[in-house]
C-alpha cells in the first residue's frame, strides 16, 4: 500500500486573502473616519455660524404691534411689482384662512407662529417651511397657473391639528392687479 499524500495548503494564496481582507478593513475604517470628520465639521460649523438672516417676532405681541398686526395680514402688492404675503399660524388656524396670489409674479411669504410649532405647506408647490414661535419664516416662490391649493399644517401642534387648514387661491395677474388697485390687502376668506 502506498501512502496517500495529504495536500499542503498553498501559503501564497492564504497570504493574498489576508492582504485583501486587510486592505478592505483599512478602506472601510478610512471611509467611516471621513464621515465622522465631515459630520463633526458640519455640526461645529453650523453651531458657530448662525443663519445669514435671522428675523424674530415677539409671539406675545404679534396682533398688537409690528409687521404681523391684523391689518397687515394677507397679500400686498409691493412697489417693485412683487407680492408679499404675511400670515400667522396659531392653534388651530392660519390667519388669514385664505390667501390670494397672482400668477407669474415673485411671491414672498412671511409667516410666524403665535403659540406652537406649525408646518406651513402649500400642496402642489415647493413651499414647505416650519413656523416657529418667535421667528419669521420667509419663502419666495412663483405660481405659474391659476387654481386653488390646500395649505395644511403638517407638524402636529395639538388636539385640533387635523382641522388646521388654509387655502391659497392663485388668480391671473391682471385680476390680482385690478383688485389690488381698489384694496390694499387681498384675501379670499369671504369668497
Amino acid at each position: 500500500m502506498t501512502p496517500v499524500a495529504t495536500p499542503v495548503p498553498d501559503a501564497s494564496g492564504a497570504n493574498a486573502a489576508v492582504r485583501a481582507e486587510r486592505r478592505w478593513a483599512i478602506l472601510s475604517i478610512g471611509i467611516i473616519a471621513l464621515l465622522v470628520v465631515m459630520a463633526a465639521y458640519a455640526g461645529i460649523h453650523q453651531a458657530v455660524m448662525p443663519q445669514a438672516r435671522l428675523e424674530t417676532a415677539d409671539p406675545r405681541t404679534l396682533h398688537i404691534a409690528g409687521e404681523f398686526v391684523e391689518g397687515n395680514l394677507g397679500s400686498a402688492l409691493e412697489p417693485d411689482g412683487s407680492v408679499t404675503v404675511r400670515a400667522i399660524g396659531q392653534q388651530y388656524s392660519f390667519t388669514p384662512q385664505c390667501i390670494v396670489v397672482p400668477t407669474d409674479t415673485p411671491v414672498t411669504i412671511r409667516a410666524t407662529s403665535a403659540d406652537a410649532l406649525h408646518g406651513f405647506l402649500i400642496q402642489g408647490t415647493n413651499v414647505n417651511t416650519m413656523l416657529v414661535p418667535g421667528y419669521v419664516s420667509a419663502v419666495t416662490t412663483r405660481f405659474t397657473k391659476p387654481g386653488d391649493h390646500a395649505m395644511p399644517c403638517h407638524e402636529f401642534c395639538g388636539a385640533g391639528h387635523e382641522g388646521m387648514w388654509g387655502r391659497v387661491r392663485v388668480v391671473e395677474k391682471a385680476a390680482f392687479l385690478q383688485a389690488a388697485a381698489s384694496q390694499r390687502r387681498q384675501s379670499c376668506v369671504a369668497q
